[in-house]
């Protein structure tokens, strides 16, 4: 770090301080760096990507300068506050303190195959990738970073100098497909784009990330030649009985929330199978209504607003236990979670208000709100304040499970696969349209015999969905 004896060189110099990008997160972990020292940055443009126990979110530099410090590499956690990029706002204006070696990220040796030091995220068997070192330290004053030609020769074609063809000072790429690159080894600025307007797609990517076949033998797996500066995947060695992976970002914050739901609410699921054979005529219905052109209309869909029928008609379900003051709060609105197996982890985000919308919003909420799960966009925001959740395992093939409760709400959902199934019809044995919901529930807040009604209705609906509009 610089320290500024100047008045003049204190004002000419600004810094930029890790921001709450939640609601009263603590910290993040720089992702990616977007910028290095030298580089002109201006108001509004994205430098880095940082991500906080519940999402990804790329940081915009509030002011126009030039790069001229950053703080900490890739890969290392930040406490909220603290200063991570510092920029020169009068660039030209005079001698400036010594710039400080950039640190990108903890780089080993030119070669690949034989790495020295953690290399930032690393992709693991579950989740987003993790880090092998989660130093918060900061480079010493003078320290040097050792940097690959080819990542050098790179930097200078992103920053519009070198030997080689000027290209844009940033790939284009959504952050999903970021997020892909970084756990395949990728640099992206060495991966040709074929999306319009030149964007990377993840094909792209994984293109990229074919292995040559000439370097099929080579001791230690690489992404492709071109890239030797890109993260290495966690080491996994051969016969080994054991990997570690450190627990960190989105997974160590389901961990906890999962284990202080699982230890501080007291569950209790409760089972039934139900014929869903008419809502299943009716979605095929409404696929055909022109009132629904332009939404998804999917069995979910139906549940879900089976689900907020049946809150409705049992508003004691929809609670949560506030133990600091030792009260029940009962909630006039339901914002509806919906459980969301994303490439990060497990996220939750909701529909807010969910109880207000026609069927047509409704659709039309759970298409963005899958969207924004799929592309990594997901808000903290949008995860906070649920109220009840949703968790479709039947689009695994599965029967169905006892989920856990979202920390802070009352009840979860579980919807089974939906399966043709011998079924007693009318008296006769006939093929159906089956599924089995499960409902777990906080014993605290629900009994047996609300959280019995809670099921049966959105059993009841599901079978007869008719009930939507008489119970409505």
């Amino acid at each position: 770090m610089t320290t500024m004896t100047d008045t003049s060189n204190a004002a000419r110099f600004r810094e930029f301080k890790m921001p709450d990008v939640g609601e009263g997160l603590t910290e993040a972990e720089i992702l990616k760096w977007y910028v290095q020292p030298g580089d002109t940055v201006t108001d509004g443009q994205v430098v880095c990507e940082v991500e906080t126990a519940k999402a990804a979110v790329e940081l915009p530099i509030p002011f126009d300068g030039v790069v001229h410090e950053l703080r900490f590499p890739e890969g290392t956690t930040v406490d909220v506050g603290q200063v991570i990029i510092a920029v020169d706002v009068a660039p030209g204006s005079g001698d400036a303190a010594p710039a400080p070696a950039a640190v990108p990220a903890p780089v080993a040796e030119p070669e690949p195959s034989e790495p020295e030091a953690p290399k930032g995220r690393q992709p693991v068997l579950v989740g987003y990738g993790v880090s092998e070192s989660s130093t918060k330290r900061r480079a010493r004053k003078g320290a040097t970073t050792a940097v690959p030609a080819a990542a050098a020769a790179i930097q200078g074609e992103m920053n519009g100098h070198g030997a080689v063809t000027v290209r844009e000072s940033r790939p284009l790429a959504k952050p999903p497909v970021r997020k892909l690159a970084k756990d395949l080894g990728i640099d992206l600025a060495t991966v040709v784009p074929t999306g319009e307007g030149g964007i990377i797609t993840r094909e792209d990517v994984h293109a990229a990330a074919t292995p040559v076949p000439a370097q099929a033998q080579a001791p230690a797996p690489v992404a492709v030649e071109a890239a030797p500066a890109a993260e290495a995947p966690v080491a996994v060695v051969a016969g080994a009985r054991e990997t570690r992976i450190p627990v960190k970002g989105v997974r160590k914050a389901i961990a906890q929330a999962m284990v202080g739901s699982a230890f501080t609410a007291p569950h209790v699921t409760e089972f039934v199978t139900v014929d869903v054979t008419r809502t299943m005529k009716l979605v095929a219905e409404l696929k055909e209504d022109k009132e629904m052109a332009g939404v998804r209309v999917n069995p979910l869909l139906i549940i879900a607003k089976a689900l907020l029928v049946a809150i409705k008609r049992n508003p004691d379900v929809n609670s949560a236990w506030d133990e600091a003051n030792q009260e029940i709060v009962r909630k006039h609105y339901v914002n509806l979670g919906i459980a969301a197996a994303t490439p990060r982890g497990l996220i939750v985000p909701n529909i807010k208000n969910a109880h207000e919308q026609t069927l047509p919003q409704l659709a039309a909420s759970l298409g963005e709100l899958v969207s924004t799960a799929r592309e990594g966009k997901t808000s903290p925001a949008a995860m906070a304040g649920g109220t009840v959740t949703i968790t479709n395992v039947g689009v695994f093939g599965v029967d169905t499970g006892t989920p856990i409760l979202n920390p802070g709400e009352s009840a979860i959902l579980a919807v089974g696969a939906i399966k043709l199934q011998p079924w007693v019809h009318k008296g006769k044995v006939k093929p159906r349209q089956v599924t089995t919901l499960a409902l777990s529930f906080d014993h605290r807040l629900v009994d047996g015999e609300l959280g019995s009604k809670v099921l049966a209705d959105v059993a009841a609906i599901l079978e007869q969905p008719k009930r939507l509009i008489t119970w409505a």
